[in-house]
Formats: structure tokens, C-alpha cells, sequence
């Protein structure tokens, strides 16, 4: 199934996903509330035992994720309709199905390690690492569901984004989301990103207001426009799902936004990037950011198992370490993830900066052969273009 799942396009995998899940949905294994029982319901009972099962609590398969939720499970079943809970079991299943799709494409077993923690303002999240597999040299998936108080910096970095938040004041947030950067060993693997997230802030009047955003791009060291075809049309497909603008106005946000501007260059081939979504209303930008949350592993993985048991030498690992130089720059001098993150009292650096390679190379004045494989990469990431 997992081998399936992660070559076929994006709206079979979506219904490989619901198919297993009937399959696995008989089975609720209780945890997380400190109870140990084990029921096997059925489907012909289902229907009848509805009333009874609300009555008694449904317990939450936690099985299905890689650590509990940060929120009572209680809570999250019996509020299915708070937008809060709806994004944190997204976010969760989604950590969950990324991380178990490259566990699967590690060639000796390698697994990550889980890191659950909790934050005194407020909330918590899992940290996700896999470090020096011998397909990936570092993977991290996190998820943060937090709450607390908006620090002014933090403020007045969103309303230079158009936020009408009054400016120099402390308000309530609350933010949730899904990150990852995959490193891999392998010079011919393109390194992934992405993240998808959800926030909610309390103006001084005691209003709310909330927004979606997120994003998948990726940065290949060495080009392959079959392998940036594919990744472009899969992340087209998902948009086109909800709106056919999307994708193209989205495409342009990411080229704009992942540009290293010191250096006139974008970070990767690039992909899809938003912020701000609160139209045409909460459950449709829900629904689009979990479709393009889920067109990750199909996006992705097959590229890992088409490049990762390539050969390489010694000249495309120093590229490769370059070019990381220029993700580090990028994360710690452009990324408003970061920044927001650093900003956030209570913040947790070694999550905020898992984004960082394991190792990066930097050399005063390198510039590759124009007719190279390096100097071809180059040239798009001068001028980007389009791939779909």
C-alpha cells in the first residue's frame, strides 16, 4: 500500500487514504484519556450504536498519530466543529502519513525520533527528527499548537502585512501548524519544504479574526525538469480542486517570496506559497489547505525513490553543501516563520531551527561553469519560469 500510495496522483491517493481508513476504522484503541480498553465495533452496529457511542465518548485512535495530541482528545471529539480542533487533527495526520512515507523510503530502517513537549504560555507540539539516515541526512516534521500573547514585534510585523491590529499592544493568539524540511543524502534528491497553518488573534476590542496559510516548495541541487513538472502539476492539481486561479496567483507568491535577495537568486524551483487566506469562508479555506496538505506525498516521494541509490562524487556533494548555504541564508534572513517564531516568548529555537542542514559550505566568490549542470540550475534560479 505504502509503495502504491506514493506514485499514483493525487486524487487516487486521496481515495486510497479513504478506502484504508474504512478498513482501519472498526478499531478504536483508547488512549491518551489513561484507559487501556480495546473495542472492536463494526459497521453493522455502527449505525445502532450512534446514540450510545455519543453518550459514552468515542475515544480517539491515537495510533494513527506520532505522539497524543496536544489538546485532550476529550476535547477534540466532543468539538468537532471548532476550527481549532478541526486543524490540529490535520496537522497530525498529516506529520503522521509524512513521516511513515520516508520512513518507508529509508534503505536500512532508520526511524524519528519523537519529542512531545509542552510550553508554559500556553499549548505544545511534537518534534519529528530523522538525522543521518542514509537516505535522509535530516528530516524534520513538527507540529505547535499554541496560545498566548502577541509580543508588539510580533504585531507590528502583521500589520505591516495589512493586520488591523492596534499597534504597541499585547493580544491573545492562537496558532497551529504543520512544518517540514527534508534534507536528503543523495545530491540528486531535491531538499522539500512546507508548512500549513492556522491563527487566530483577539483584537483590544474583542473581536477575532483568523487566517490560513502555507506552502510546498522545493530546491533541487541539480535540475530535472521531468521531477519539477511533476512537482508543479501535482500542487496545480490540488489548487484547481477549489479555485483555478489559485495556482497561478500562488506560484508567483512563492517565486516572490523564496527570492534570496542579496544574492538575486531564488532559494529552489519553487511552488506554491500563500498567507493571509480568510475567503470565501472558514470551512472552503479549510478545505483548500488540506488538499494541498495532502498533495505533499505525492509530490514528493517519488522523486526520493527515483534519484536516492544514484551514484555521486565528491563535486556534487560540495555543490550540494553550497547551495545549502543559500537555504540557511534565506531561513535566518528572510523566512517570517522564523522571525515570528524567534519574536514568540516561550519560543522552542532547537524546533524553530530544525530547518537547518546538518551541514552547509560556503566559498568566497564561487560561480559555476555557465555550461554545467550546477550553471543549468543557475540559470532558473536567475529567471524563474513556468513548469506547467
Amino acid at each position: 500500500m505504502n509503495a502504491l500510495r506514493h506514485t499514483i496522483s493525487l486524487g487516487a491517493f486521496q481515495l486510497v487514504r479513504r478506502t484504508r481508513g474504512k478498513h482501519l476504522g472498526g478499531f478504536l484503541l483508547g488512549t491518551g484519556l489513561g484507559l487501556a480498553s480495546f473495542s472492536a465495533v463494526t459497521y453493522a452496529d455502527a449505525a445502532a450504536e450512534e446514540k450510545t457511542k455519543v453518550k459514552k465518548g468515542v475515544q480517539l485512535d491515537i495510533s494513527r498519530f506520532m505522539a497524543e495530541p496536544i489538546t485532550d482528545p476529550k476535547a477534540l471529539l466532543e468539538d468537532k466543529e471548532n476550527m481549532r480542533h478541526r486543524m490540529e487533527l490535520l496537522i497530525m495526520e498529516i506529520q503522521a502519513e509524512f513521516c511513515r512515507a520516508l520512513e518507508a523510503e529509508e534503505n536500512c530502517g532508520q526511524r524519528f525520533t519523537v519529542d512531545r513537549w509542552e510550553r508554559e504560555e500556553g499549548g505544545g507540539g511534537i518534534t519529528c527528527v530523522l538525522q543521518d539516515g542514509d537516505v535522509f541526512e535530516k528530516a524534520g516534521v513538527n507540529i505547535s499548537v499554541v496560545t498566548g500573547w502577541l509580543p508588539p514585534a510580533a504585531v507590528q510585523q502583521m500589520r505591516a502585512r495589512g493586520k488591523n491590529l492596534t499597534e504597541g499592544s499585547k493580544l491573545p493568539f492562537f496558532a497551529s501548524g504543520v512544518s517540514a524540511v527534508i534534507h536528503p543524502r543523495n545530491p540528486h534528491v531535491p531538499t522539500i519544504h512546507f508548512n500549513y497553518r492556522y491563527f487566530e488573534v483577539e483584537t483590544a476590542k474583542g473581536e477575532k479574526q483568523w487566517w490560513f496559510g502555507g506552502g510546498t516548495d522545493l530546491t533541487p541541487y541539480y535540475l530535472c525538469e521531468k521531477d519539477a513538472s511533476h512537482f508543479h502539476q501535482t500542487l496545480k492539481s490540488a489548487c484547481d480542486e477549489h479555485d483555478a486561479s489559485y495556482y497561478p496567483r500562488f506560484k508567483k507568491w512563492c517565486d516572490d517570496y523564496f527570492r534570496i535577495k542579496h544574492r538575486n537568486e531564488s532559494r529552489g524551483i519553487g511552488g506554491i506559497f500563500f498567507d493571509d487566506i480568510d475567503s470565501p469562508n472558514q470551512n472552503a479555506a479549510f478545505d483548500f489547505v488540506s488538499s494541498c496538505a495532502r498533495a505533499v506525498i505525492p509530490s514528493y516521494v517519488p522523486l526520493v525513490r527515483k534519484h536516492k541509490n544514484r551514484e555521486y562524487g565528491s563535486n556534487e556533494r560540495q555543490w550540494q553543501l553550497l547551495r545549502r548555504g543559500r537555504y540557511v541564508e534565506f531561513n535566518l534572513i528572510y523566512d517570517r516563520g522564523t522571525k515570528f517564531g524567534l519574536y514568540t516568548p516561550g519560543a522552542r529555537y532547537e524546533s524553530i531551527l530544525m530547518s537547518l542542514p546538518l551541514h552547509a559550505r560556503w566559498e568566497y566568490m564561487h560561480e559555476p561553469k555557465s555550461k554545467s549542470e550546477e550553471g543549468k540550475l543557475m540559470k532558473v534560479l536567475k529567471n524563474p519560469k513556468e513548469w506547467v
